[in-house]
């Protein structure tokens, strides 16, 4: 499995990505307060996410993003790719903190993050008892794959199931989580479009 050496390790925070998004925000001219209540969390919450304290669980990440009005990928510096082969283990990773604090989550970039892009790729590799924090809808369609272990999707008020082997698709705009209710991490090709992450 790739790592990137400028992704998150472990639980521990990453005062780049507190200071991209600070820079980001201060660029578009936004309060702290602005962008706290846009991703419906607490201006303390940006404060340490921006100064390095902590790292952000995917929804108020993804939250954040949607105030900023950039993806997720961008708030990260991956290594920049040509061609169009990403090797294993050269994939970059984006490693997020779970709503449960019981597992991490991390997204396992498969393509390169590009301008015009009409999808984008990871794979979500979800902890044992690790759980998204809080549902999220934006514009699009979500496909996905287990390809290992177990995940509980929730979209609106239909929860699922789902094992090894077994595929989904739904509108994104939706309401969706998910969370890692088995013993071993579980592992999920997770295909949207348009890019969001």
């Amino acid at each position: 499995m790739g790592k990137d050496p400028k992704a998150t390790p472990g639980g521990e925070a990453d005062s780049e990505l507190g200071i991209r998004i600070k820079h980001m925000r201060m660029s578009r001219g936004l309060r702290m307060r602005e962008v706290a209540k846009q991703a419906a969390c607490s201006e303390s919450m940006v404060s340490k996410i921006e100064s390095g304290q902590t790292v952000p669980s995917l929804r108020v990440l993804h939250s954040i993003a949607h105030a900023l009005d950039v993806s997720i990928a961008s708030l990260f510096e991956t290594p920049k790719t040509t061609g169009i082969v990403r090797r294993a283990g050269d994939r970059p990773m984006i490693r997020l903190k779970s709503a449960s604090h019981s597992g991490q989550i991390a997204l396992e970039r498969l393509a390169p993050t590009e301008e015009n892009a009409l999808l984008e790729a990871n794979i979500h590799i979800v902890e044992s008892g690790a759980e998204s924090d809080g549902a999220i809808s934006h514009e699009g369609e979500e496909l996905g794959l287990v390809i290992e272990g177990c995940m509980e999707l929730q979209v609106d008020d239909e929860t699922l199931f789902l094992q090894a082997g077994d595929s989904f698709w739904f509108a994104s705009n939706r309401k969706h989580r998910y969370r890692n209710p088995g013993r071993t991490t579980a592992r999920i090709i997770w295909v949207n479009t348009p890019p969001t992450f």
